[in-house]
Parts: structure tokens; sequence; C-alpha cells
């Protein structure tokens, strides 16, 4: 193998499309903290039982461990921020009874890569609130995904509504064992309609338990899949609850598209009611996916309500817009030292000023202009 040859599903980025990220993520940074949330950046290493593999099998798998050549305990390559946040806010920010409205950009590491198209470091954005079980937050939090979206040039996504919380009251009310309902979770998530069906009928539950269950994979399409929710599915007040949460982020987002999928339960095990994600016609998977994941800081100490959003900025890159090269200043290397104030001070003004080692080429790639000494003066002359 060759020395310059990468791990497969890691690469480089090249100066356009590292600008393209670098330019899209102070924008997004920018949002965020106008809307009042701050800045926070968590370590890439923790002890791998800080990261929450210990509870959650899905991100277990994807986190890369190391032995710690100082303890000789055992390390985590993050995987996903959202733990790191919650424990931020649980331990770090304990004085704080209040909110807590946070944000992150930073890469993460995966064991394995999300998909054939997908990189194993992706560089994951996204905003986090703290403190407020109200289906206000969330509406708060959907608005500003969609917000990040356009900024990164995705016009009109489709927002996609679910609730995992409809599944866990049906599983409780049935009966269901752990075990039991993290089969049968899994076959949701995989959207095999048959299997579920045949996995109920194995368990000799109560038909009305059996029919919610097999109903559940249909319950998908526009909004009025809900009220068809409220008829077949069982009356139970964890149920109800959700189905009105949805109705009020439809209410709220009115004049966007949205499809509402009761069966969407494709997240991380911490996550325990609303689901929301943003897709775009042009993109095989979700573009940005969140919802609510209250009591995650009960592991590290303080149980609060929470939701929040992240996404891959680096999967977006087809979407952001071009971010052009800022033209130089050229500057020959034996004017240079003559000219160094007036190149810090051009350089302090925002302007990008190259010092020429080689003036016999004539050329300095990027660069319209050149600072030269003219009646008794340094000047710039486009070139």
């Amino acid at each position: 193998m060759q020395s310059w040859q990468l791990p497969e599903y890691i690469a480089d980025i090249l100066p356009s499309a590292a600008r393209q990220l670098e330019s899209a993520k102070e924008q997004l940074l920018a949002l965020y903290r106008v809307h009042g949330y701050e800045l926070v950046c968590p370590p890439l290493l923790e002890y791998s039982q800080s990261l929450l593999t210990r509870i959650d099998e899905g991100l277990s798998l994807k986190t890369i461990r190391v032995v710690d050549q100082l303890s000789g305990r055992q390390l985590g390559l993050r995987a996903d921020i959202t733990p790191q946040v919650a424990r931020i806010d649980a331990h770090l920010l304990s004085a704080n009874s209040g909110l807590n409205r946070l944000c992150y950009a930073g890469s993460v590491l995966h064991a394995r890569p999300d998909g054939f198209l997908s990189t194993r470091e992706p560089l994951q954005i996204g905003a986090e609130l703290y403190g407020h079980a109200g289906i206000d937050a969330d509406i708060e939090l959907i608005d500003l995904m969609l917000k990040s979206l356009a900024i990164v040039n995705v016009s009109a996504p489709t927002l996609s509504l679910g609730h995992i919380g409809i599944f866990y009251a049906l599983a409780e009310a049935a009966g269901l064992d752990d075990q039991q309902a993290a089969s049968l979770l899994q076959l949701m998530q995989a959207k095999d309609a048959s299997a579920v069906e045949k996995c109920v009928l194995q368990w000799q539950l109560s038909q009305q338990w059996i029919d919610a269950f097999i109903a559940l994979p249909t319950l998908y399409g526009t909004q009025e899949v809900l009220q068809t929710a409220r008829t077949i599915l069982p009356d139970l007040p964890e149920i109800s609850i959700a189905l009105q949460q949805l109705q009020q982020i439809c209410a709220a987002f009115a004049s966007n598209s949205i499809f509402i999928d009761l069966s969407e339960l494709r997240v991380d095990n911490y996550h325990t009611g609303l689901l929301f994600a943003a897709y775009s016609e042009d993109w095989p998977d979700a573009l940005a996916r969140g919802g609510r994941y209250d009591g995650l800081g009960k592991y590290f100490g303080r149980s609060r309500p929470a939701s929040g959003f992240s996404f891959d900025l680096r999967d977006l890159i087809g979407h952001l817009p071009p971010v052009e090269k800022l033209r130089g200043i050229k500057v020959s290397v034996h004017d240079a030292p003559a000219a160094k104030n007036e190149i810090e001070q051009l350089r302090s003004a925002g302007e990008c000023v190259i010092i020429d080692y080689t003036p016999e080429c004539n050329e300095v790639k990027g660069c319209d202009r050149q600072l030269v000494w003219q009646n008794q003066q340094w000047q710039l002359i486009p070139l």
C-alpha cells in the first residue's frame, strides 16, 4: 500500500471545498449565535463510557476505541456530539437551572460509514436546547434547522415528522419486555411490515395491540394520517399527546411541505419523543435530523428535557455555494523589506498579500495586482 493512501471512506478536503465548508460553518454559527445558542467545543477523545456506548448499541458499534497509555482505561473517538453536549449541560453548566441553548461544529469519527456515499469523518454541526419540555422548543429548533438548510442552498426541503413515543407507549401497554421491544423496533426501522406482523402474532398479544403494531408501518403520508391514527390506534394518553404535538408542528410550519411517518423510527436509542428530519428531491437520505431526547443527561447526573438537531456539513458540499478565492496582491521578494509597513496595513485591511519569491517567472497564481514603488510611494497596479 502506498504511504500516501488514506483509509477507506476517509478523504482530504482540498482548498475550494474547504473554503465552502468554512464559509458555511461561519454563517451557520453566526445564525445560531443571533438565536441565543452558545458555542461549545467538546474534545474529540473521551473515556468511552462517557460517550454513552454502554447504553446505545448503535452508537457503540460506530465508536472507534483505543487504550489510554496514561491511565490504561478505554478511550473512544466520538461518533456523535450530542452525548457530549448533554454531559456539558448536566455537569459543567449545572449551576444554570434555566435554559441552556448550545451549538457545536466539529468532526466525528465512525468505525463504519453510514452508507456507500458517506464519509467516516462527518463534520457534525447542530444546535440543542436543554431545560424546556414544551413543544415550542421543538418548533424553535425545527425553524432553526430549516434556516440552516437555506444557508447551505437547500431550498424548499420536505419536513418529515414522526414520534417514537407512540411506539414506546404501545410497547409498554402491550407488556413487551425490553428484548421484545428492541426486536420489534428494529423491524419497524427496517420498514418490514410483514416481519412486524409475523412477530406480534407469534407473541400472541391481545388483538388490539396486534392491530396497532401492524397498522403503525402503514401510517404515513400527508397530515390526514394524524386523523387516521386517532381512529386506528388505541386511546392511550401518551399517543393522544404525541398526535397533538405533531398537529401543532404541522400548524406551525403550514407553509412547508410536510410528510408524516409514524413508523419512521431510525433514531439513536436516546431519543424519546418527537422526531423530525428534512429531505430534498435530489438527495437519497435525510439532509438533517433531530428530535427530543428527554433525560439523556441523567447518565451524567442531571436529567433534563432536551431537543436538538444536527447534520453532516461535508455531506452537503454539493449544495454549498462556491466561495471565490481571495484575489491577491503580488510583492517582489526584493521589495518586501522596504514595503513591510505597507504590506501589514494591506493585510490588516483584509487584503491577501503574497511575497513573490520567483520574480523571474513574472506570475503569481491568484494575484490580480502588484505593489510597486512609483512616484516616491507604494502603489497598487493591475496585472
